[in-house]
């Protein structure tokens, strides 16, 4: 199940379990739709795999299956690492 992540990796935007703005990679690194577009250019920084949309869960199925509450940041933002 995907851990649906809170926040962008580069610039810590919040992106909630609905947001149409999250991208993640197939190892779940997650970052908000500008980050991954112009700053890694749909490639991820961690891995080198592809950055797609996230997909949304339903909102009731969040009450026994919540996203995660941990935020990943990378403390140099990304532009370091792109």
């Amino acid at each position: 199940m995907l851990q649906l992540r809170p926040n962008c990796e580069c610039c810590d935007k919040d992106l909630p379990p609905e947001s149409t703005e999250a991208r993640i990679c197939s190892f779940e690194c997650t970052f908000c739709a500008s980050c991954a577009e112009s700053v890694l250019g749909g490639k991820c920084p961690n891995c080198g795999g592809e950055l797609v949309v996230r997909p949304r869960r339903p909102a009731n199925k969040l009450v026994n299956n919540p996203a995660s509450t941990e935020r990943v940041l990378k403390p140099a933002g990304c532009s370091k690492v792109a």
